[in-house]
Parts: C-alpha cells; structure tokens; sequence
C-alpha cells in the first residue's frame, strides 16, 4: 500500500477485505419487505385478518422480516470476533462503535418521525408523541417503558440496543462454552417461559420482547461460525438444508392462516430462526451462486447501503400517504393500494438514499468526530495551516488497521 494513504480509506480497504458478500444485499431486501408490508397493513384495516385481497397475503409477514433482521444482525456482528477467537476487541471499544454506528442516523429519524406525528399523522393510535415519548425513544429504552410511539418501526431499535449490551457476554459463552451449549440456554429458556404460559401461547405486549427475541440473534451469533468452519462444514449444501428447514414452518403457516400466524409469532419465530442461520451461512459460503450474484449486483448492494436509513424513516412516509394524501385522490382498498405503492414507494427509497448520505454515511465511514470533521478541518481557514514537517496541514500518515462494525435494520 503506498505510504500516502489516509488511515480512513486503510480502514474501508481492511472493510471491504473482512465483509462477507451478499449480507448487504439481504439486508436491503428486507428493508424494503418492511417497506411493503406497511403498506399493505395501513391500506387494509383489520389486521390480522385483513380486508385485503388474498393473493396479498405474502406480505403480511413483517414481523418475520424484522427476525430475520435480528439474525442476521447476530451473524453480522459476530463474523469479526468468530475471526478472533470469538473475542469482541473490548467491551467499550465495541459498544462505543455501536453506539457511534446507530444512534446519530436513529436520532435524525426520531426527530423526523415526531415532527411528522405532530404535524401531519399520529404514529399511535393513543394520540401524538408527548414528552415521555421524547425522553424514550430518546434513550432507546422502548422495550422497556411505554410511552406513545412516534414511529410504530422503532421497537426494533430497542431490542437491538439491549442485544448489542448482551453481546460481549454471548461471546464470553460462546467462546468458554461452546456454541451448542450457548444456542440451547439461549433457547431452552424461552421455551420454558413460553410453554408455561396461559394455553402456552404467551401474550406479547409493546415492550419487553427482548427475552423473547434473544434466541434469533443468538441462531445468527452462532451461524456466523461458518467463517472458520472447516472446509468439509463449508461445502455443506446450505441453501437446501434452509429450504428443508423452513418447509415445514411455511406450511404450517399456509395451513393455519394468518390470524393463527400472528397469535403464534413467539413460536413462529423460534421455529424460522434456524433457515434463516442456514440461509446465510449459505450466502456466506457462495451458495447459491445465482442468488450471491442477484445480492452483489450493483443496485442491490445500494438498497442494502441504505437500508437501515430505509428502515427508520419509511413508516411516516406511508402513512403520510395514505391517511392524508391518498384520500384526496383515490377511493380506499386497492386502489389506495396502489396509490401508496406509486407515491410512498419511490418517496421512501429517495429519501432514505439521501438520508444516508447525510446522517448515516458518514459515521460508517469514520469512527471518531476528530475523523469525521477533518475533510473540514483541512479546508481554508479550518485550522489546519501548514506546518514544518507535515504535507497539506495532515501529519504524515501512520500505519493502521481496522475491522468493520456493521448492522441491519
């Protein structure tokens, strides 16, 4: 590497060299699932048993994006230690870089999201945000205490927050224990909650879902020891073995319908986690070589770029459209339907794009504000005048290293 690169881009080459390819592309699909099942859910009343037309009922499966979410989140965030002896490189340095990660683009859309709750339409079906709400959301701490939501998407966020604190010591677990012994802990104990509740199908509020959920993330934590299998683990045929494991899930689903599907999530979701793992230690190992190609061309790879953007800002956008502007064109149902689908759709791909430009690009590109704010710095009367033994203001550049910190929503 010559001696005239800048730490910043070593730490994007050192990037690109560590991420598995195919996860981005995933990621943005999903967000853009998410997209579409808000939807259809604020154009047909009634759910689950929607007034919609029945052959759209494939997408009325956003919960089960948002744990595909949570798995892969799992899988993403553990490739690096899995590479290190399943060590995080330090608890705070890992948190820290979370929080660097997340929160700046979260708090842009918190803000977006309580402007538009106040100003347009409600996020909740309690009224508008109030001051708890700010204080909140403002936190992360949705899981955990109730207030009226700006933003029905941002639940997530919360469970994702209190899984990135667990996450050093699910490694710790992992490492000293084992992978098995992690996974069936993780899981044995929500089972035992879930069969011990009324008609062992628990009743699952706003908040507290984090218990609940950690077994997802868990599954994707340990799938992400695909990246030093052996090569005899690795030639396994993935892909088939997810399409056998989720067989049975999905036909019980078809099956069943929806209303059951929705009061039966807790078990839904535990029951899919294991495809889903399967599914991206397929990915991870180039299989199939068809749908790594799909997710590695180009416009796959910039939905998967913005795809947290996408995630956090698309829900005002839609029900913008279809409570305040769909009514003053179209007639509601399908027709609505398909309005939204014109207007919010490419509203909320544009903005998200734009949005991650501004408030997400730049903190995953650096991983400091003395990083982030050098470009400015460097300009004319930024401070940075040139000096005696230096080239451009900068001091010469020092050999450095780096390992991605990456996430989904």
């Amino acid at each position: 590497m010559p001696a005239t690169v800048r730490r910043g881009d070593t730490v994007r080459e050192a990037n690109v060299r560590r991420q598995v390819p195919g996860l981005d592309g995933l990621r943005g699909l999903a967000a853009l699932y998410v997209l579409l099942f808000h939807c259809w859910l604020y154009t047909f009343p009634g759910y689950p048993d929607s007034s919609a037309p029945r052959w759209l009922d494939g997408l009325m499966f956003g919960r089960i994006a948002v744990v595909f979410f949570l798995v892969l989140s799992g899988f993403s965030l553990a490739v690096s230690p899995a590479r290190n002896g399943w060590r995080p490189g330090g608890v705070s340095r890992f948190l820290r870089r979370r929080a660097w990660r997340i929160l700046p683009p979260y708090w842009a859309a918190l803000a977006f999201s309580l402007v538009i709750s106040w100003l347009m339409v409600p996020a909740s079906h309690v009224g508008p945000p109030t001051g708890r709400s700010i204080l909140v959301y403002g936190l992360v701490a949705q899981d955990v205490f109730t207030a009226p939501t700006p933003n029905g998407a941002f639940w997530s966020i919360g469970v994702e927050a209190e899984l990135y604190l667990l996450f050093p010591l699910l490694l710790f677990v992992r490492r000293r224990l084992g992978a098995v012994v992690l996974l069936t802990a993780a899981t044995l104990l929500v089972a035992v909650c879930g069969l011990t509740a009324a008609g062992a199908t628990p009743v699952e509020g706003d908040n507290w879902l984090t218990p609940h959920l950690a077994p997802v993330f868990v599954a994707g934590l340990v799938g992400a020891g695909i990246v030093v299998a052996s090569d005899r683990v690795r030639r396994l045929p993935w892909h088939r073995l997810a399409a056998v494991a989720a067989t049975p899930v999905l036909t019980l689903v078809a099956v069943k319908g929806p209303v059951w599907t929705v009061n039966h999530y807790f078990w839904v979701d535990l029951a899919v986690a294991p495809a889903m793992t399967m599914l991206l230690a397929a990915v991870a190992t180039g299989k199939p070589a068809r749908l790594v190609r799909l997710l590695t061309t180009r416009p796959v790879r910039g939905l998967g770029d913005c795809s947290y953007s996408l995630y956090l800002i698309h829900l005002p956008i839609v029900m913008t459209v279809v409570r305040r502007i769909a009514p003053e064109f179209v007639s509601p149902g399908l027709p609505t339907f398909w309005f939204t689908l014109a207007v919010a759709l490419p509203a909320s791909l544009s903005g998200a794009w734009l949005f991650a430009r501004i408030f997400e690009m730049p903190f995953k590109r650096n991983r400091s504000w003395k990083s982030l704010l050098a470009p400015v710095r460097s300009q004319p009367g930024g401070g940075n005048e040139r000096r005696p033994g230096t080239r451009s203001g900068r001091p010469s550049p020092q050999p450095s290293g780096g390992s991605p910190g990456r996430i989904g929503p």
